[in-house]
């Protein structure tokens, strides 16, 4: 049975997104693009538009799941206060529209996408563009920053191992719950979390 996932990558001037189909192996692109926020003056009604574009999103192209790339730890605590904003807006908007939502922080979408965290956006828009066989160049690379977001939420659901473990392999982030908050989260941070279930 064929579904689809969103994948969002938010920002305070623009929001990438892609919509990925999954049927069986087969993986299409159905739509990628940005959503320029940049000419909007009031943070009230970019974080209203950015609710808005989310839901005619989802109703247009209905996905199963939304995926979103999680915030990041910058020096700018502003920037940080409207990057968090504008990602819990769309978060928003998704569960509004009782979808099932993921997270997963820039590195680890990186890493699953090009086998390094440390890449460029470059380096993620030409190996994203070339998995799914994406012919036109988009506008931006928020864009591709977008369908990476999907990508990687179907690698991550789709890894035999994962599926093979089932629950087994969230015991280390608290459950289930827990797991969806934090699936991003390192072995060194689980260590300094569990010191006393860690045997040095």
């Amino acid at each position: 049975m064929p579904y689809r996932i969103l994948g969002l990558d938010p920002g305070t001037n623009y929001m990438g997104y892609g919509v990925l189909e999954v049927n069986g192996r087969t993986l299409t692109p159905i739509i990628l693009g940005d959503i320029d926020l940049h000419k909007i003056t009031s943070p009230y009604d970019k974080l209203r538009y950015i609710f808005e574009r989310v839901r005619a999103l989802i109703d247009q192209y209905s996905p199963r799941e939304v995926a979103l790339e999680s915030p990041f730890f910058g020096k700018n605590v502003q920037s940080m206060l409207k990057l968090g904003r504008a990602q819990g807006v769309a978060m928003a908007a998704a569960l509004s529209c009782n979808k099932s939502v993921a997270e997963y922080a820039p590195t680890r979408i990186k890493q699953a996408i090009t086998g390094s965290g440390a890449a460029s956006k470059e380096q993620v828009a030409s190996i994203v563009m070339r998995t799914l066989k994406i012919e036109f160049k988009p506008r931006k690379l928020d864009a591709t920053d977008g369908m990476a977001v999907a990508l990687c939420h179907y690698y991550s659901n789709s890894n035999p191992i994962n599926q093979a473990l089932g629950e087994s392999r969230i015991k280390g982030l608290g459950g289930e719950k827990t797991a969806r908050k934090r699936g991003t989260q390192s072995w060194e941070q689980f260590v300094k979390e569990n010191k006393g279930r860690v045997k040095e």
